[in-house]
């Protein structure tokens, strides 16, 4: 009989565990109690269905009832659904035949494999819900930031601790170049997906998505929170630069004015949590011609050409401003192709009064340079000598995917053509 007590206390106890240390509601959290005794239940009868679990989890308790017909003595098919009226007289004299009988079971009478299986399939459930809660949880923030607390940091990624407890990944390939942290540290980023291998929910964030830096803006500028400017696109490099077209409506806002501040005061906090990435911040306008020339500030552009269905734009400058328009490594062209969509060609547009030279196409030189290293300049657009030589290297490099010593083997070839 002690061990019996024993077993009955010990489950209790494991109630009040489940109750006290799992966020899940006490109407989730009744039903995978009875859920899991109905499942013991089962394999010790054979069925659950003629008996009552009634859970208690606010006092840590249950009982469990069983419903059986009373029937002549001799005559039980069905002992777990049967019962002779001699056994029913025993729980109450006045049991006539085909009354129902609700005899209390005392669970602990079953036995440890019983009990223990209980305790597995218990655990087992509450996980699972555990895992759909979570995982629920987060889907419904993806887009937007959260906090974390530092846990672990791997070379290939970040663990971080929500408050309560929950494990968040942050990939290295979702972290800004010059991103460090240690243990202990808070940390924010943007729920980026919620993966979810074998039931095991796995929350990626990300601090290099578009979304980090309109979120960020967003609690920055109050204007984007009430509506009055919107953020049409957003391009980045991950803590090299970023470009963002914006639009207000109402007359009375400026819309670029809002978003950096006075001074650059709501920037600057922006820009230092992405480590100094230089964030440009441009009026949107339907008029691509006039989209493509703002994207490519702070360049001046001389004339544009677009092809619209292939989604193509020609940009001629004066030579002083190209390297404006290619911007560092070919930063601020990307940025722009990314922000209005458009593969953008930037061309050297000569003077005037400079002496026009005759040109050559660049299938001439195919018994100087290699068939293949001819296609992929042209196939950024450049068809003669004199544009290749008109471009800026980088923009080879870049956009031909060109090594650098053959970049310089074309362009001694091509000048020396001219000399």
């Amino acid at each position: 009989m002690a061990k019996k007590n024993i077993e009955q206390v010990n489950l209790i106890d494991t109630f009040r565990d489940f109750k006290e240390t799992k966020n899940i509601d006490r109407t989730t959290l009744v039903s995978v109690l009875e859920e899991s005794f109905r499942s013991v239940l089962q394999k010790t009868y054979g069925s659950d269905e003629n008996f009552d679990v009634i859970v208690n989890p606010d006092k840590g308790d249950f009982e469990i009832y069983r419903n059986r017909v009373v029937v002549e003595d001799g005559a039980v098919q069905n002992e777990n659904a049967e019962i002779s009226l001699s056994e029913a007289q025993k729980i109450g004299d006045d049991f006539e035949v085909g009354e129902e009988v609700s005899e209390k079971i005392e669970f602990a009478k079953f036995g440890r494999r019983a009990i223990l299986t209980l305790r597995q399939t218990m655990a087992s459930k509450i996980l699972e819900l555990e895992h759909d809660t979570v995982s629920n949880k987060y889907k419904e923030k993806i887009g937007t930031i959260v906090s974390g607390e530092v846990y672990q940091v791997w070379k290939r990624e970040m663990l971080l601790m929500d408050d309560e407890n929950t494990e968040l990944l942050l990939p290295k390939s979702e972290q800004i170049p010059g991103d460090f942290f240690r243990k202990g540290e808070s940390a924010r980023a943007v729920v980026l997906r919620v993966d979810n291998p074998n039931n095991n929910p796995k929350i990626i964030l990300s601090r290099t998505a578009p979304e980090f830096l309109q979120r960020l803006l967003e609690q920055e500028v109050p204007e984007i929170m009430d509506g009055l400017i919107t953020i049409h696109k957003i391009a980045r490099i991950p803590g090299e630069r970023a470009k963002i077209a914006v639009e207000s409506y109402n007359e009375r806002i400026d819309p670029v004015g809002a978003c950096v501040g006075v001074k650059g005061s709501r920037i600057h906090g922006i820009v230092r949590e992405l480590h100094n990435e230089n964030i440009d911040v441009i009026n949107y306008t339907t008029n691509t011609k006039l989209f493509i020339q703002r994207a490519l500030s702070p360049a001046e552009i001389s004339t544009i050409k677009l092809d619209e269905e292939a989604k193509k734009a020609e940009v001629y400058l004066m030579p002083d401003q190209v390297s404006l328009a290619i911007g560092k490594n070919g930063h601020n062209i990307k940025l722009a192709s990314m922000l209005t969509g458009y593969t953008i060609d930037v061309f050297r547009e000569l003077n005037g009064d400079e002496p026009q030279e005759e040109d050559i196409y660049l299938d001439e030189f195919s018994d100087e340079i290699d068939q293949w290293i001819i296609d992929a300049i042209k196939g950024i657009g450049l068809e003669t000598a004199k544009s290749v030589l008109d471009a800026p290297r980088s923009m080879l490099v870049e956009k031909a995917d060109l090594e650098e010593d053959t970049v310089d083997d074309v362009l001694n070839i091509l000048r020396a053509e001219f000399e």
